[in-house]
């Protein structure tokens, strides 16, 4: 049986990021000539942040704008931050994980994505805490698993990040990925 602290928004999404710190870790570690495990990570961190990104435009950042003085701004930044990885994500999705340039786009996502879980750690998160009940952070943790699930798997830098164009259309892509995912064997190991 899982607590509310469990599945509490704050810590589900925290978890995410020490995941995907990880694999980070490993990909400054890797040897430049292990170009199929970096192409792996490359997937792997591509679709945890994908997932990750269309979950918190979902659930997250309407509550920041609901629950926090002056969320409408910082909800701003936070999406325009993740439309800048997406960016850099669609990148390096097209680029050889034996290419030069490879390793270039992924420092930059590195520098990107560690930049906005600091920020969303030290000031969102602690907002949010301070303006949210416990049951409204654990009913978000949930939604925000929920649409994990279904959420793409690749980038899509023209998709709608707001609600509710973004809660209509990401299950489908979702779906259109997860099925190019099967068909390519993406993913697959």
């Amino acid at each position: 049986m899982t607590t509310e602290q469990e599945t509490d928004v704050i810590s589900v999404l925290t978890h995410d990021h020490r995941e995907v710190e990880e694999m980070f870790g490993e990909l400054e570690r890797l040897d430049g000539a292990d170009a199929e495990r970096r192409g792996e990570l490359t997937e792997r961190v591509i679709t945890e942040l994908v997932r990750h990104s269309v979950a918190e435009e979902a659930y997250l950042y309407p509550a920041a704008r609901e629950l926090i003085p002056g969320g409408d701004e910082l909800a701003d930044r936070e999406i325009a931050e993740h439309a800048e990885a997406e960016r850099t994500m669609k990148e390096l999705e097209g680029t050889d994980p034996a290419d030069p340039r490879h390793v270039v786009l992924m420092a930059r996502l590195m520098r990107e994505i560690r930049a906005h879980i600091q920020e969303e750690e030290n000031e969102l998160f602690p907002q949010l805490r301070g303006n949210a009940s416990a049951s409204r952070l654990a009913e978000l943790g949930h939604k925000v698993q929920a649409m994990k699930r279904i959420a793409p798997t690749r980038p899509h830098p023209a998709a709608p990040d707001r609600p509710p164009a973004n809660k209509v259309m990401n299950p489908l892509t979702g779906l259109v990925d997860r099925m190019r995912d099967a068909l390519t064997g993406r993913g697959g190991k």
